[in-house]
């Protein structure tokens, strides 16, 4: 069985009930604050690979700092989309959660449970 990593933001809500599913579940798992150990550019567009998304899927549009860059009104390639993101990391949707090679955007929480069975 494959181990759980969870990237996440330890003051999200969502984050932490995701936490608390898969604690619940006894399964193994790790748990990554991404400001404290941020993406790199490589883990971030392997995961969404895996994940079948696109940065523009996990973008956060209500941040502050996505209408100071003003995103919505620009048109920019995914991979200067995950620039932006990797530099800005309230900009990415969260949590990311990965099992082997399956990764998914838990969210909402109960999401996770796909991964648990």
């Amino acid at each position: 069985m494959a181990d759980i990593t969870i990237y996440h933001k330890p003051t999200c809500s969502t984050c932490r009930q995701v936490i608390k599913l898969v604690k619940e579940s006894g399964q193994p798992f790790t748990a990554i604050n991404y400001y404290e150990k941020p993406f790199s550019k490589s883990t971030l567009k392997g995961l969404l690979k895996k994940a079948g998304l696109k940065s523009s899927d996990i973008i956060r549009t209500k941040e502050e700092i996505y209408k100071k860059l003003n995103l919505p009104q620009s048109h920019f390639t995914d991979d200067e989309l995950l620039d932006i993101m990797i530099k800005h990391p309230d900009l990415i949707q969260r949590p990311l959660v990965k099992k082997g090679d399956h990764v998914i955007l838990a969210r909402p929480p109960e999401t996770v449970n796909t991964i648990l069975g």
